[in-house]
């Protein structure tokens, strides 16, 4: 049996965007394969003591600000500090990539395109129109997975993904799960691929 990440995330966190990629290769390196959970913080912070970035201080704000600058340069990825389209609601992406990951697809290459559609090209994620065009750029059925997205079982699965995220720890994003230990932040990645070399 490969190992498994389990990965918790949302496709507005800059964090998530800057460590998807990475975590994707990580995983190809190791003989890992990774579950691809994405939530919604609006169930998850209330529970564990977060707070919206709207209402955190002035300096966690300012903090992740430098932090924005820092990361995008080390790592090369396009990113724009304050995009046109956040913050979001993070509700109607996570239910379009649950609806595909329900119907059997792989869905790190439709994550990938909802974050960067959000963090590098100024596309609203929450809009259904841009939902369906961007579950379309990458080969899917858009109309279906948005009906499929906004129905009672797509709501659901929504809810369920954030219970189990609760219940592995989970109090921001990304939240990696390996054999039981949680790794917190991109920035945790190289002491995740170090947890791997070890299984």
């Amino acid at each position: 049996m490969p190992t498994t990440i389990r990965y918790y995330y949302t496709h507005i966190s800059p964090w998530s965007y800057l460590g998807h990629a990475r975590l994707g290769e990580i995983a190809a390196r190791h003989g890992a394969s990774i579950d691809y959970v994405p939530i919604t913080l609006g169930a998850i912070f209330p529970r564990t003591g977060g707070l919206p970035l709207a209402k955190r201080a002035p300096e966690r704000q300012a903090y992740r600000m430098a932090e924005l600058r820092r990361w995008p340069q080390r790592l090369g990825i396009p990113l724009n500090r304050e995009p046109a389209h956040f913050p979001t609601d993070d509700r109607p992406a996570a239910r379009l990539a649950l609806a595909a990951k329900a119907r059997g697809h792989d869905i790190a290459a439709l994550s990938l395109s909802l974050m960067r559609a959000c963090w590098a090209e100024e596309r609203d994620i929450a809009d259904p129109g841009t939902l369906r065009e961007i579950a379309e750029g990458c080969g899917l059925d858009g109309a279906a997975l948005l009906e499929d997205a906004e129905s009672e079982a797509g709501q659901r699965r929504l809810e369920e993904a954030c219970q189990a995220a609760l219940a592995d720890g989970c109090f921001g994003a990304p939240w990696y799960l390996l054999d039981g230990e949680p790794f917190w932040g991109q920035d945790r990645l190289e002491l995740l691929e170090e947890a791997l070399e070890n299984t």
